[in-house]
């Protein structure tokens, strides 16, 4: 058994290829899985995704929101109390 992936940008078009596609020779399912909005992040070592909350805070580290920067390990021990 072989799998086909198709990317229909138009939306309203979604109907009709599921329709042609059930139309070819051999053909003997056809599934649509809507793109999610925006990928979900997967954590191998737990099986699971990551829920909105750690996104959130992965999307500020690296847009660099709320993001405290020490010159160094002992500079951000002082800071912790440690």
């Amino acid at each position: 058994m072989a799998t086909i992936i198709l990317e229909v940008p138009d939306e309203s078009l979604v109907a009709k290829v599921k329709q042609a596609c059930k139309m070819f020779m051999g053909v003997t399912s056809v599934k649509v899985k809507k793109k999610p909005s925006r990928p979900f992040l997967y954590d191998p070592e737990t099986g699971k995704y990551l829920n909105d909350e750690s996104i959130k805070a992965i999307e500020d580290a690296i847009n660099g929101n709320d993001v405290t920067q020490y010159g160094s390990l002992d500079e951000f021990y002082k800071e912790m109390g440690l």
